[in-house]
């Protein structure tokens, strides 16, 4: 009998509503993955040190693992109005020469922040400081750092830390671009071959697709995952991130991929991608 595939995905609900069915079998023909639970910067890493079959990263860190993994069309997290934040104690914060707390440098967050710094704080910041994502609102409020980069549900939870929305990172990217916001990939070692690649993409698409037929299916499993995340707001966290995209990217969504990979490369912010590359 063959060994069950391993997958890695956060504990966040758009991923745990994504995967549910495929994870609990329920998904017609495709066995049941093993699973582990890490946040992103914990997979960028296996990634990067290939290990695990299938995980969810960072679209910050795609490049540094191509050779070895595949972009799957599905699965992941795009789209509109869900960007990162730039958080400060008091509106119109000057960052010149200040403390920035960030959740990852291997992030999309960390890309687009970087790329509207280089128009919107052309002075350039004393320090970057890389917290996991959940100190970095304590952080800002306590005065350890001058600003904070934030994400997932702390776009909806900043204002209880007394804290202001200094610049919406995904706001500046849409504006510029047209594009949506690449945020989450999901990638599979190229090793397993294009027909097996296209039968999890397959599996994927169908998990997506049995989680909004029935919401509530998995609705147990996300609140177990959720870190005593209040349930409405773990409702608004699947409501924005889970949408056209997370069932295929698209043209739109590939054209947000390489536009964002392809300005960071200019700003030696990654390595350069063959766009060939994208495509398995």
């Amino acid at each position: 009998m063959a060994e069950p595939l391993r997958i890695a995905y956060s504990p966040c609900p758009n991923d745990t509503f994504v995967f549910h069915a495929w994870a609990h079998g329920l998904v017609p023909g495709a066995a049941a993955p093993e699973v582990t639970f890490a946040d992103i910067d914990i997979t960028n890493g296996l990634a990067e040190r290939g290990e695990l079959d299938v995980l969810k990263i960072s679209y910050g860190q795609l490049p540094w693992v191509l050779d070895e993994y595949a972009l799957l069309p599905c699965g992941g997290a795009l789209g509109r109005g869900c960007g990162p934040l730039v958080l400060t104690r008091e509106p119109g914060t000057d960052l010149t020469g200040r403390r920035v707390a960030v959740p990852s440098e291997r992030s999309t967050a960390y890309l687009l922040f970087r790329l509207w710094a280089a128009k919107a704080v052309p002075g350039g910041f004393g320090e970057i400081v890389v917290l996991p994502f959940h100190e970095i609102m304590p952080a800002v409020r306590d005065g350890r750092v001058d600003a904070g980069l934030v994400i997932h549900e702390a776009r909806f939870t900043y204002q209880q830390y007394g804290l202001h929305n200094l610049a919406d990172m995904g706001e500046a990217w849409e504006q510029e671009t047209g594009l949506p916001i690449p945020l989450g990939a999901i990638i599979a070692r190229r090793s397993l071959g294009a027909e097996r690649l296209r039968e999890l993409s397959a599996a994927i698409r169908t998990s997506v697709a049995l989680a909004w037929e029935n919401p509530a299916a998995s609705r147990p499993y996300v609140l177990a995952h959720a870190q005593e995340m209040d349930p409405d707001v773990a409702d608004r966290h699947i409501a924005l991130y889970v949408n056209e995209f997370t069932g295929d990217l698209g043209e739109a969504g590939y054209a947000a991929v390489h536009g964002l990979l392809t300005r960071a490369a200019a700003e030696g912010l990654v390595p350069a991608i063959d766009p060939g590359a994208l495509a398995f």
